[in-house]
């Protein structure tokens, strides 16, 4: 089905991209500090020095057509980063020496740096078929499923690997890792305890354990295990901010502030430890010394983005809404006037829900700082989620006018004329707009759906055409043109093509795979269309339109039991105004259901 954004799903998206993007546009800073290791590193090969494969010295010439000559040419595509030629000389190097592992190998790492991982794992499963004790393969095999998001196999694996070869360090985090994921705490705590049994000095495994006994509230544990990883390995930072957490819940505010100076005079220049002092501070009454650390961070955030990335890392991010808001006030201290410290307080008061004080900051967010543009939307969101469109609009016509080509703005003034449905006024803000921005592939997308719904279909359809040739690989504008096309039942293969293509760039995407489905109805092709339909109500539960194209698929099969059950889905996720085509289905599914008793 097509993905069309509601203007408050748009004004989200754009937040989200903004506030990621804006934090991705702040440089990054060198921590000279070590941290917890990640237990998710992408996989690595090893080569099978082994086996002896190159050829002796004095042997004849490498020849067209043996397997030497096909290694060694794939070994220069890829000393030129020619990775697919690579792959291509490699496979057939293999096809004349089908039971080498060393090709095998070689062929498994060059499919994982082009992302084929799939194929990566299918040569490994082939392997482990003929030696199924290899740890290495076997290691090899759970991080590839790991990688494809197959958490259960993986376990099943890593737990084989570890009863096979317990000294695998990195394989008890991984699968701590995993069970940590999906809240199996107490198989977590099983693996970190045998990682330190096996290993006392693995501290990765005394944090994390430490980790567990904090959650669960047993402080005393938790804090042994900080002190033990720290004894382990005393250049880590992490460890020491948890047992500040724990002193903070403890009130022993003494100690407390002696880790923050510890941390400060190995590195004085600790942004997050001067923010978390700071606001230490201000929690303990100390208001002076607050105001000092924060005014002082506040001065320097224009010089160092990196303290506006920290507060958002560790406490917006986080949903600490509460110390964002102390932080930002102590920080607007020293420099009233700062953009971007106006925002995240912002952001702060709305995660509080003061909109008093949420307007108020981010009225002050000027067109210098990142973070206008989400201001500027969240301003006006606000007034369209109180009812007050003519609000909204008169506001974002005045940002406009202010900001003439700013593709959002005019996205985002013609998405609230189109809420309202003023498409009129949407279609004439979208084509004034291209021509100040007429490279700007989001604006014709909307323009495409405006006409859509104004029900001028052959113009729709110039804008998604337009959309790909300025972004071909645009999987909304391609997946949007292909459903048009399968929903008017014509053009059928081409849609197809569009649909599929859609599918490499967003291979999960549930609306996708849900118009690839209806290209399959259109063609009476049911029992195929239902396999990608249900595809896409399991990735998309709540949308009316795919559950009603699952029912639709089911009546065509017969299977009114189901047809009804689907029907009844879609007719509990939508608005009253849009229930009486469903509650007809549901009535002829009804009658041919009981015609056939």
């Amino acid at each position: 089905m097509k993905t069309i954004y509601k203007p408050q799903v748009v004004a989200a998206l754009i937040c989200l991209l903004c506030l990621s993007v804006s934090s991705g546009c702040l440089p990054n800073k060198p921590s000279p500090s070590k941290s917890t290791p990640s237990a998710t590193d992408a996989p690595t090969f090893v080569p099978d020095t082994s086996e002896e494969f190159l050829k002796p010295l004095g042997a004849k010439p490498y020849q067209n057509g043996d397997r030497y000559f096909y290694f060694v040419e794939s070994q220069m595509m890829r000393k030129r980063g020619d990775l697919e030629n690579a792959i291509y000389f490699l496979e057939k190097a293999l096809e004349l020496d089908p039971g080498s592992a060393y090709i095998k190998r070689e062929l498994a790492n060059l499919f994982l740096r082009q992302r084929k991982t799939e194929k990566a794992l299918a040569l490994v499963q082939e392997m482990l078929k003929e030696k199924p004790e290899d740890i290495t393969l076997m290691i090899l095999y759970g991080k590839l499923l790991q990688g494809l998001k197959r958490d259960v196999e993986a376990e099943d694996v890593y737990e084989k690997v570890l009863k096979e070869d317990p000294s695998q360090k990195e394989i008890y985090l991984r699968l701590g890792a995993i069970y940590m994921e999906k809240g199996d705490v107490e198989n977590a705590f099983r693996i970190y305890q045998s990682l330190v049994r096996e290993h006392p000095d693995a501290y990765a495994g005394h944090f994390f354990m430490g980790k567990i006994y904090y959650d669960q509230g047993y402080l005393n544990k938790a804090e042994e295990k900080f002190k033990l990883t720290l004894t382990l390995e005393p250049d880590l930072e992490e460890p020491r901010f948890e047992l500040i957490n724990i002193y903070q819940l403890q009130g022993k505010n003494r100690q407390a502030i002696a880790i923050y100076q510890e941390l400060l005079e190995k590195e004085p220049d600790n942004i997050r430890a001067m923010i978390g002092l700071g606001y230490y501070y201000h929690s303990i009454g100390n208001q002076n010394r607050s105001d000092e650390i924060l005014s002082r961070l506040g001065k320097e955030s224009a010089e160092q983005p990196e303290i506006i990335r920290t507060v958002i890392q560790f406490y917006v991010e986080q949903k600490r809404y509460g110390e964002t808001s102390v932080i930002t006030e102590g920080m607007l201290r020293g420099m009233p006037s700062n953009s971007d410290i106006h925002y995240i307080a912002g952001v702060a008061y709305d995660g509080l829900k003061n909109e008093r004080k949420m307007l108020k900051h981010l009225k002050q967010v000027g067109p210098e700082s990142v973070f206008y543009p989400n201001a500027v939307v969240s301003i006006a969101f606000f007034h369209q989620e109180k009812g007050e469109s003519e609000t909204a609009i008169e506001y974002l016509k005045d940002v406009n006018r202010r900001a003439p080509g700013n593709a959002d703005f005019i996205l985002y003034l013609a998405t609230v004329y189109e809420e309202a449905k003023q498409y009129g006024l949407a279609e004439k803000t979208l084509v004034d707009g291209i021509k100040l921005a007429p490279d700007a592939p989001k604006l014709y997308f909307r323009l495409g759906v405006v006409y859509d719904k104004l029900e001028r279909k052959d113009e729709s359809i110039e804008m998604m055409k337009k959309v790909i040739t300025l972004d071909p690989q645009n999987a909304d504008a391609l997946n949007y043109l292909g459903y048009t096309y399968a929903d008017m039942g014509k053009n059928l293969e081409i849609a197809e093509e569009l649909i599929r293509e859609a599918l490499k760039y967003k291979p999960d995407d549930g609306y996708i795979l849900d118009s690839l489905g209806w290209v399959y109805f259109q063609r009476e092709e049911y029992e195929e269309a239902l396999r990608y339909l249900i595809q896409a109500a399991d990735m998309v539960p709540d949308d009316p339109v795919i559950l009603e194209h699952v029912g639709d698929a089911y009546f065509k099969l017969n299977d009114f039991n189901n047809a009804l059950k689907y029907y009844q889905m879609s007719l509990n996720q939508r608005e009253r105004t849009d229930r009486v085509e469903i509650q007809n289905k549901i009535r002829d599914a009804m009658e041919s259901r009981d015609a056939r008793q």
